[in-house]
C-alpha cells in the first residue's frame, strides 16, 4: 500500500497506460480521478475500480476542463497529492512535410499545452500543502527519436525538458516532477507510431531496436508511476525515467 490515502488525478485514463496506472494506484491504496475525453470509457474504468475512483470527462486541451477536473477531485476526496499527465496524441508516422498545421497543433495542444494548464491548476494547491508529485508521460521519442515522427518527437522532447525545469523551480516547495519515458507500446496509437499495419512482421522491425526484445506494456509504465509517486522516490526529481527495455542505451 505504497500510496495509501493519497489522492491522484490520471489523465487519458480510459484506456492504455492511463487505465493501468489508475488500477495500480487503487491497488496501492490511492483514491483516483479517472479523467478522459472519452467520458463513457472513464466511467467504465472508474466503476471497475470501486468507491475510491471517480470518473471525470475532461478535454485536456481546454483550461476550463482541467480546472473543473481539479475542483471535482478536491471536492470529492478533500485534497490532491499526485497528478499524472498521461493523455497524449501523435500524428501518423510519415515524412515531416506531410504533417499539416492542424495536426501539429493538436499534437502540441494535447502533449504539451495540457501540462501548462494542469500546472497552473495544481501547483497553488501543492504549494499550500507543501508537498506534491507531478508525473508527465514523456517518451523515448524525446531522447532517441525515430524518423517519421519528427513533430511528435519534438513534443515529447518538450515534455521531458519541461519536467526537468519544473523540478528545478518547484523543488523548494517539496513538489517533485519527473518524466516517465516509455518505449513504443501495444496501445491504440501503435499503428500511428509504426506508420503501417500492426502485423507480427511489422512489429518485429520495431522490436528489433529494443534490446530486451519486446514492446512496453501498460503494467510496465504503471509500475514506474507507482514507484515515482511513492515515498520510495522521495528524493528523486527532475529525471527522464526510461521504461524502454534498453532502447535509449
Amino acid at each position: 500500500m505504497r500510496l495509501k490515502d493519497q489522492v491522484a488525478i490520471v489523465t487519458g485514463a480510459a484506456s492504455g497506460f492511463g487505465a493501468e496506472i489508475a488500477r495500480q494506484y487503487i491497488a496501492e491504496g490511492a483514491k483516483v480521478a479517472v479523467a478522459d475525453i472519452n467520458g463513457a470509457g472513464a466511467k467504465e474504468i472508474a466503476a471497475s475500480l470501486g468507491a475510491n475512483a471517480i470518473a471525470v470527462t475532461c478535454d485536456v486541451t481546454k483550461r476550463a476542463d482541467i480546472e473543473v477536473l481539479v475542483k471535482t477531485t478536491v471536492e470529492r476526496f478533500g485534497k490532491l497529492d499526485i497528478v499524472v499527465n498521461n493523455a497524449g496524441w501523435t500524428h501518423k508516422n510519415q515524412p515531416l512535410l506531410d504533417v499539416d498545421e492542424a495536426t501539429f497543433d493538436r499534437v502540441y495542444d494535447i502533449n504539451v499545452k495540457s501540462i501548462f494548464f494542469m500546472v497552473h491548476a495544481v501547483v497553488p494547491l501543492m504549494r499550500k500543502a507543501r508537498r506534491g508529485v507531478i508525473l508527465n508521460v514523456g517518451s523515448t521519442a524525446g531522447i532517441r527519436p525515430r524518423p517519421g515522427l519528427t513533430w511528435y518527437n519534438s513534443s515529447k522532447g518538450a515534455v521531458n525538458l519541461m519536467s526537468k525545469s519544473l523540478a528545478v523551480e518547484l523543488g523548494a516547495d517539496n513538489i517533485r516532477v519527473n518524466a516517465i519515458c516509455p518505449v513504443m507500446g501495444a496501445t491504440g496509437l501503435l499503428e500511428s507510431f509504426m506508420g503501417m499495419p500492426d502485423t507480427p512482421e511489422n512489429r518485429k522491425k520495431f522490436i528489433a531496436t529494443i534490446p530486451m526484445g519486446r514492446l512496453s506494456t501498460p503494467l510496465d509504465i504503471a509500475k514506474a508511476a507507482v514507484f515515482l509517486a511513492s515515498d520510495d522516490a522521495e528524493f528523486i526529481t527532475g529525471v527522464e525515467f526510461p521504461v524502454d527495455g534498453g532502447r535509449t542505451v
